[in-house]
């Protein structure tokens, strides 16, 4: 497996500057809107809004915010409708990108998200263009495995466990993840972060120039607050 790069989704972690802050809690608020109105409001049962909950915690958002993101979610108080989009795109040098967005205007949506990629050198995919290119896993990141754990690890659903940028990322099928993390958690290991990812099957070396320009366009990402996450080839 090629491995995860810094460019591979957002990570919304402790700490995050207050510039950025109403924009992440607002991503973060669709994303447990979303995984409320598909399975419920509890996280005990929902194990995609336990995630997702999981997320706005480490990222200190409100509880209240969680709650109201939950209700608008299930439909206790009102909200816009919010639509899962995905797109599909190219890079500077080729690269290939994904782009997860949650948006309550599709058009405005899918004009930034082009504008974005033609900025930059690229220009806005098909479906299918890139998809191809990536593989849907479970990705969960800890500091590190104890070698006597792995075996378990694997039992339970673990494809690969890699040493990456001073931690530890555990691969799973997306059906395994949720078992995979449990035993981590039950084994006193603090998980960073869990979720489903699109990781790359290879990945695509860049020139330094294009390594700054791509550095450029996902701070676009990073910034707009309908894009939820995003996912590139591109070696980091």
């Amino acid at each position: 497996m090629s491995g995860h790069s810094k460019w591979s989704q957002i990570h919304r972690q402790k700490g995050v500057a207050d510039a950025k802050r109403g924009a992440i809690f607002t991503k973060l608020g669709k994303n447990i809107s979303i995984a409320a109105r598909l399975g419920g409001g509890d996280p005990t049962t929902n194990f995609r809004l336990r995630l997702a909950v999981d997320q706005a915690k480490a990222a200190n958002m409100p509880k209240d915010n969680i709650d109201r993101a939950i209700k608008r979610g299930t439909g206790e108080i009102a909200g816009g409708t919010i639509e899962t989009i995905t797109y599909e795109g190219f890079g500077p040098e080729g690269s290939a990108f994904i782009i997860e967005c949650l948006t309550d205007n599709r058009n405005r949506t899918a004009a930034n998200i082009k504008h974005y990629l033609t900025k930059y050198g690229g220009s806005l995919g098909a479906p299918g263009s890139v998809s191809w290119q990536f593989e849907q896993k479970g990705v969960i990141r800890v500091k590190t495995v104890p070698d006597d754990l792995e075996l378990a690890l694997i039992d339970a659903g673990a494809d690969d466990i890699q040493q990456e940028d001073g931690g530890t990322t555990v691969y799973t099928s997306p059906a395994a993840l949720r078992a995979v993390k449990e035993l981590l958690e039950s084994s006193h290991i603090t998980v960073e972060y869990a979720e489903t990812a699109q990781v790359p099957k290879e990945k695509k070396v860049v020139s330094a120039e294009a390594h700054g320009t791509i550095e450029k366009l996902c701070a676009d990402f990073e910034n707009d607050e309908d894009v939820n996450n995003y996912y590139t080839n591109a070696e980091g």
